[in-house]
């Protein structure tokens, strides 16, 4: 501290300094509107982000301990939302494909219009095949290391029109990014798109122009690409398309060939994103890779899944929460999640719907910026899948009768897609129980979208509160609720 300052001057600084934010907090109060308007979902109802109650805040200085309280404050702003959407792969567009156009409609409806469904503004796609795809297949012809027989004609029977009809019912745009599963066989050591192996040297090079060609392909056929990811699950030995690399093969892949090839090729806005897998190993593919400067200034963001519960252990939210302590100029991206072992009878199972909310509620509150599910759409077979690996999507499509299936899962991603939008802010919301899980933000016309999640049994009396004014809610047993204030 400066040895001049008196204390008459120094009491004086504090004081204005605590006017200053006294005079903020006001300005924000001012700003905050009365008026709560509450969607739910709900198990055991027929609430499926129905409009249930509108609220007048009123006057509430302090809530008492007895009570069960949120308490919201939109003084305090953190990561800034992207977007919230699905994956649209093969399979999925496959699956479209064998629905009536009067279910088309309905289904592009459902997802991507803003009024009508949830809001879609968040996509992924594959290069090459992946295990939600009818077949492996690759872009280029055995042994053509100078690409020159790079050709997408695959994608444009299925996947490249279902793309388009996505992004035209989502008002002409979403932020698109795009994965690889696997190099072509002969590009790896096992010579083999599947069951691993990994990149051999000598094919750096020629891996990372093909991502550009891939890019520069699609945005040709007007498929505008937002970003990349540098592998899907780089550390999973799977018996479909997969390749291995390491922290330290990805990050001198980055920082030797991918990064300097996008520059190059007039592609280096786009946004990279490492890792692609588990919350597991987060950490310690983001220290090795984002601590390399050479590496880290090509790196936008760091991508996540949820399957580490595989092991037999639950999601490891606080592993998410390190890497944003640590590396807080980076973007964290939930890049993939679905639920496993599809079953046609467990369609209506709650719980499915129920992850979601847990796990978007926990990832968003760790520093998410984008949150990205795994097929928009499956069969009733939980595919199709060429090697078996059949899973359940928010709708599933029954082919043998054209019906669509909504299961939990969509109502409870609508809760955040529908209400919170690209560009909000998340804000400070927070429980004084933990039998009520909950995020907020703050959008960009100034309404605040607070989302109340009850995993449990019983209903839940509390109130919403924010600085000085209160409304009385109850939640629901097993139910979700997006309370919008204007």
């Amino acid at each position: 501290m400066n040895k001049y300052l008196t204390l008459p001057l120094i009491l004086g600084l504090v004081s204005a300094a605590t006017a200053q934010t006294k005079t903020a907090i006001k300005k924000t109060a001012s700003k905050i509107g009365s008026h709560v308007t509450v969607y739910t979902t709900a198990k055991g109802t027929g609430l499926r982000l129905k409009s249930t109650q509108t609220l007048t805040m009123v006057a509430k200085p302090q809530p008492v301990e007895t009570e069960v309280a949120l308490f919201v404050d939109p003084a305090k702003t953190f990561q800034t939302m992207v977007g919230i959407g699905g994956a649209l792969t093969d399979a999925a567009a496959e699956t479209f494909a064998k629905l009536s156009p009067a279910k088309q409609k309905e289904f592009l409806t459902a997802y991507y219009d803003k009024e009508k469904g949830i809001g879609y503004t968040f996509a992924r796609t594959h290069i090459q095949s992946c295990d939600f795809s009818s077949e492996t297949y690759s872009y280029v012809k055995e042994g053509d290391a100078a690409l020159k027989t790079f050709d997408i004609s695959h994608d444009k029977q299925y996947r490249i029109p279902f793309i388009k009809q996505a992004q035209q019912a989502a008002g002409g745009k979403f932020n698109l990014f795009v994965s690889p599963w696997s190099p072509p066989a002969w590009m790896k050591d096992n010579n083999d798109m599947l069951h691993g192996g990994k990149l051999k040297p000598e094919y750096r090079q020629n891996w990372a122009t093909f991502y550009t060609k891939f890019i520069k392909s699609y945005e040709k056929e007007g498929i505008p690409i937002w970003g990349l990811s540098v592998q899907n699950e780089p550390m999973a030995k799977q018996k479909w398309e997969s390749c291995i690399f390491t922290a330290d093969e990805e990050r001198d892949f980055v920082r030797q060939y991918l990064g300097p090839t996008l520059k190059k090729e007039g592609l280096g806005s786009k946004k990279l994103i490492i890792w692609d897998h588990n919350r597991d190993l987060l950490y310690q593919r983001a220290s090795t890779v984002l601590e390399d400067p050479e590496a880290a200034k090509y790196v936008w963001g760091i991508g996540f899944h949820w399957y580490e519960t595989w092991t037999g252990g639950g999601m490891q939210f606080e592993s998410t929460r390190r890497v944003h302590e640590a590396f807080p100029n980076f973007n964290l991206v939930f890049t993939e999640g679905c639920i496993e072992k599809f079953d046609f009878n467990r369609l209506d199972d709650w719980s499915l719907g129920e992850r979601y909310g847990t796990s978007m509620i926990n990832d968003f509150n760790a520093g998410t910026v984008a949150w990205t599910d795994w097929n928009v759409l499956l069969d009733e077979k939980g595919g199709p899948n060429h090697v078996g690996n059949f899973c359940f999507a928010p709708i599933h499509a029954d082919t043998r009768d054209g019906s669509l299936h909504y299961t939990s899962e969509y109502y409870y991603i609508g809760h955040f897609s529908k209400y919170i939008k690209p560009g909000a802010k998340r804000i400070v919301s927070s429980s004084s129980r933990d039998k009520l899980l909950t995020t907020a933000y703050q959008n960009p016309d100034g309404k605040i979208a607070v989302v109340v999640m009850n995993p449990n049994d019983a209903e839940i009396k509390y109130s919403v509160w924010i600085k000085g004014k209160a409304a009385a809610l109850t939640s629901l047993p097993h139910s979700i609720a997006t309370l919008v204030i204007d």
